[in-house]
């Protein structure tokens, strides 16, 4: 299961998608975040699934790898349906059981919110794919960079949130390797209730954490050894520039969200 966590990490590429501007990426991703939240009925959520699925044949991403990357939030889109379905009013009843009542406005809001979540990690998915933690970094320092008037540290912020991306897939690895260490040992880490497997984590999460904790050390004495100095004056080896694709691609969302509103005001 470990295995199949996409986000975080890049797939290499000379896609369009790929060649794009990052800070285009970053803020076209939030864009379609954005429209996605704004759907409130399922053709509208087909033509989200159909926009992202020309994307991801556009950035040469097999498509089936990033639905690989849903396979460990199946127990959480469970929940978010479960919840939804239970705590939702509505007022037409489908079904009556005692103290359980499911109602259609129920029903739809627990399929609505569980495929926004799919959305957004898919969405951030391909974000992580086609860029890369150098690029995502330069990306947030320039568009938090008008902040830093006010005293906000951009670049250390920017420089944390890419570290963490950047540490996703080899934290992955690590757990990958400690927890066939731990099943070559005896571990079981499959059966028993919800209670059990949780307390079966403890012998992969101690070492996890202490690798993680000696990993950070180790990065943080190389970067003062090499008298990193992030923030003014800071060159990088290849400047940001927005090009043709850049433009392309928002001309692509904005007629995404003018179809988005043209079929919410048809069918709303």
């Amino acid at each position: 299961m470990l295995g199949d966590i996409t986000l975080g990490q890049y797939y290499p590429g000379n896609s369009p998608v790929h060649r794009m501007d990052p800070r285009s990426k970053l803020l076209l991703t939030i864009a379609y975040i954005v429209g996605v939240f704004l759907i409130s009925n399922l053709p509208g959520y087909l033509l989200a699934l159909g926009f992202l699925w020309i994307v991801v044949r556009v950035s040469g991403i097999r498509f089936s790898y990033l639905l690989r990357g849903l396979k460990p939030l199946r127990f959480i889109l469970l929940f978010t349906f479960i919840l939804n379905v239970l705590f939702s009013q509505g007022t037409t009843t489908l079904l009556s059981i005692a103290f359980f009542r499911l109602t259609r406005e129920g029903l739809e809001n627990a399929v609505y919110f569980s495929l926004r979540l799919v959305f957004l990690v898919m969405g951030t998915s391909v974000l992580t794919l086609t860029t890369s933690p150098v690029q995502l970094t330069d990306a947030l320092e320039h568009l938090m960079h008008p902040l830093a008037c006010f005293g906000f540290p951009a670049h250390e912020l920017a420089m944390m949130m890419t570290i963490a991306l950047r540490f996703i897939p080899t934290l992955l690895e690590e757990a990958d390797k400690i927890q066939k260490a731990q099943m070559a040992r005896g571990a079981d880490f499959e059966s028993g209730n919800l209670l059990a497997r949780a307390r079966a984590m403890i012998p992969l999460l101690v070492p996890l954490f202490v690798s993680s904790f000696r990993r950070a050390n180790d990065l943080a004495m190389a970067m003062e050894a090499r008298c990193y100095r992030g923030g003014e004056h800071r060159t990088r080896l290849r400047e940001l520039r927005y090009t043709r694709l850049d433009l392309y691609a928002l001309l692509c969302m904005v007629a995404f969200f003018v179809l988005i509103i043209a079929e919410g005001m048809l069918l709303g």
